[in-house]
């Protein structure tokens, strides 16, 4: 791996630990202004005091979320985008390129790939042109690989998870994330078929913190690298505390009453 890589990944990934928590806020494009990201500034700065190791927004958002004071925080800027309003919203096109984030000033990119979409091809592609452009500048690359589509009966299986996590590291993601499977059993399997680190997704919310802690205490059991969960993060009453939970179990591997100590 060359240097200026090896760089910018221990911006965006614990350097001692090899795990990593990430907070994903590129909602914006697919939803819309929802609670919790209507003040940038403000939700970055609370999460970055709590810990995090890293965001994930999209261009435009750069300048409206520097802080410009305040602890320091991994940026990755996710390049591919579709909103809930298209007659097609698993379909993934590219809004950005690798060259733009560098401008910005990244640590990382991100692209969202759906396998099993009609234009599954497409979103495939797109894949294979951002990860050789990563490589060129020496830029880590996170993958978003679910499975959607008319042939996918539960994205949640591990069979399917497994393929989906696999997609990432055969087109030469640096990181990949995945939706969890909902054991520790279930998904080691996805980890043990994985040759790079694999973080989970935190999902829709949830109704109460200790399900979101209970899930991030199964993936790191399995072996997972850390965590990319945002609205039931960001959309929490004291993110701040909720990111210092995660971050004892993701980095310091506590048990899950030690991390619910903080949120009391």
């Amino acid at each position: 791996m060359v240097v200026g890589k090896q760089v910018r990944l221990e911006r965006i990934m614990n350097r001692d630990t090899g795990t990593t928590v990430i907070v994903p806020m590129d909602h914006g494009v697919t939803v819309g202004p929802i609670k919790g990201l209507i003040d940038m500034k403000t939700i970055i700065g609370q999460i970055a005091d709590g810990g995090a190791d890293a965001i994930v927004i999209h261009k435009g958002i750069v300048p409206a979320g520097h802080r410009k004071k305040g602890k320091d925080i991994g940026l990755i800027i996710h390049l591919s985008a579709s909103t809930c309003l298209s007659p097609s919203p698993n379909s993934k096109v590219l809004v950005c390129t690798v060259e733009e984030a560098i401008k910005l000033g990244a640590d990382a990119v991100s692209i969202h790939v759906n396998i099993g979409a009609e234009d599954e091809t497409t979103m495939l592609r797109d894949f294979g042109l951002v990860s050789a452009k990563a490589v060129e500048w020496g830029m880590p690359l996170l993958a978003m690989v679910y499975a959607r589509g008319p042939k996918i009966r539960n994205q949640y299986e591990t069979s399917v998870v497994k393929h989906a996590a696999r997609v990432g590291a055969e087109l030469g993601a640096d990181i990949v994330k995945v939706p969890y499977t909902g054991s520790p059993e279930s998904f080691r399997e996805v980890v043990e078929g994985c040759p790079i680190p694999v973080v989970i997704a935190g999902g829709e919310k949830m109704d109460t913190v200790e399900d979101v802690l209970r899930m991030v205490k199964g993936a790191v059991d399995a072996g997972a690298a850390g965590v990319s969960i945002g609205r039931n993060v960001f959309q929490h009453d004291n993110p701040t505390a909720l990111v210092k939970a995660i971050s004892m179990i993701v980095h310091e591997k506590a048990e899950l009453e030690e991390a619910l100590e903080v949120l009391r």
